[in-house]
């Protein structure tokens, strides 16, 4: 990732300035930078602080908090993409004699285990990880907070758990694992475990008074999956576009929209988040967006992105509280998208077609719902209403004449094309649904048969 040549607007960066001016101004926190990158590339960053002359750039290390389960959760995905693993296994088959062995793999990432949300004993992100030496003392005697599957409740232990579980697997330090198999591939130099100068110190700013002490760092221990990680705004710009894009050399782009997928219910009353694999999800402004806040004491973060606007954003602070970093992030990535909307690329025909799936374009019919099968620029097709819906789904070839549901209403299913005798198109078979060329085209295999009178009007009397 470099800095792009096409600079933001002007207006746009002063925008942006007084965001996050405001920010640590009304925050209150002892310094703030913040980034945002656009197509690929950091386009804008910045800082405040109450030190004149000593403002963070974007190449300051900040601790990040829960983004670090991001990191881990990109781990785990990868022993499942290499067949180490799968996501529906119980714990108890790779990480045995845990307690919790019953939850799975994706309910730990989804945080849908029913695991309590802390560990028990003193506030374990202030006090010595000497205290939690075995995962017995990050679960205590009773882990669990509710049934297993039921409902998303935020665990950080269980994140722990998965640590533990690429450290099984890999026979390696989570940490050591992870510069091996992310930091170091992906060229984030300035993410690490411990803190790396130039970084800022943890400060807890009092909340009736403008006075502040400094916050202690504490090494996590077993805990460290869940939240150690120290990082920059660059770095995390870059992890950003990793985690719209994917690397083949860490995680393909389809693994990636997997974690950004919704993988746990909706919580209650909220209609607008949910959870991914390692993802938070949450609707702003019409917009869809992913990423993760992070918080520790002296610390907060954010890093969200909008795949639709090509858009990332990150917040760091050094307060134990008082800035909403997701949200400045989020609103930074408005302003951009607002004030400078994505300019689409030019449009190109395709440049080469089969004529066999060429045939297959134009209107189909489910019993009298018309649906529209288009051509799609990856070599795919889409099948959806005219003016797009809930069960709009794009397909891939599999090869053999059949396609495969990528997303939407038909993920998963089998697109079958069904000929005749003369090799004709007779029509498409979906998941037990036929689509026909004409509603309840007379010949066609529509379930429950086609009045042989055909269609009518009402007789006059």
């Amino acid at each position: 990732m470099t800095t792009s040549p096409e600079e933001l607007l002007p207006t746009t960066r002063r925008a942006l300035l007084h965001r996050i001016a405001t920010a640590q101004a009304e925050g209150r926190s002892p310094s703030l930078v913040a980034a945002v990158v656009r197509d690929g590339q950091l386009v804008w960053s910045d800082g405040r602080t109450c030190v004149d002359g000593h403002a963070p750039d974007e190449g300051v290390q900040f601790r990040i908090g829960s983004i670090t389960k991001t990191f881990t959760a990109v781990l785990v995905l990868r022993l499942r993409d290499e067949g180490v693993l799968d996501l529906g296994d119980p714990l108890e088959k790779h990480l045995p004699g845990t307690g919790a062995g019953q939850v799975t793999i994706a309910e730990l990432l989804a945080h849908t285990g029913g695991l309590a949300a802390e560990t028990p004993g003193p506030w374990w992100e202030r006090s010595s990880s000497s205290l939690r030496p075995e995962l017995t003392d990050v679960l205590g005697e009773e882990p669990f907070r509710h049934p297993v599957g039921r409902q998303h409740h935020y665990s950080n232990p269980g994140y722990t758990l998965l640590g533990s579980l690429v450290e099984a697997l890999r026979g390696a330090p989570w940490e050591d694992v992870l510069r091996r198999e992310v930091l170091e591939p992906l060229g984030l130099q300035r993410t690490s475990g411990q803190p790396q100068a130039p970084h800022a110190g943890g400060w807890a700013v009092h909340p009736w008074a403008d006075v502040m002490m400094p916050e202690p760092a504490e090494d996590l221990g077993l805990m460290a999956p869940a939240g150690q990680l120290w990082s920059t705004a660059q770095d995390l710009g870059r992890f950003a576009v990793f985690l719209m894009e994917g690397d083949d050399g860490v995680l393909s782009a389809q693994s990636v929209r997997e974690m950004r997928t919704p993988a746990a219910p909706t919580l209650p009353g909220d209609w607008d988040s949910s959870y991914g694999l390692g993802l938070q999800l949450v609707r702003r402004n019409g917009r869809v967006l992913a990423g993760h806040g992070g918080s520790l004491p002296g610390f907060v973060a954010g890093l969200w992105l909008s795949e639709e606007d090509g858009l990332a954003a990150v917040t760091l602070a050094n307060c134990t509280s008082g800035v909403p970093a997701s949200t400045v992030s989020t609103d930074l990535l408005r302003i951009v998208a607002d004030a400078e909307p994505r300019i689409p690329e030019p449009w190109r025909p395709l440049p080469e077609v089969d004529a066999a799936v060429l045939e297959l374009a134009g209107p189909w019919y489910w019993g009298t719902q018309s649906t529209v099968l288009r051509l799609t620029a990856d070599g795919g097709v889409s099948l959806g209403p005219l003016t797009g819906g809930a069960r709009d789904s794009r397909f891939r070839p599999n090869g053999d004449g059949t396609w495969t549901g990528l997303d939407g209403y038909y993920a998963g299913e089998l697109l079958r094309i069904e000929r005749r005798p003369d090799g004709s198109v007779s029509h498409l078979d979906l998941g037990s649904f036929v689509f026909t060329r004409e509603p309840y085209e007379k010949g066609a295999p529509v379930p429950g048969g086609v009045d042989p009178e055909g269609w009518r009007g009402l007789p006059r009397s």
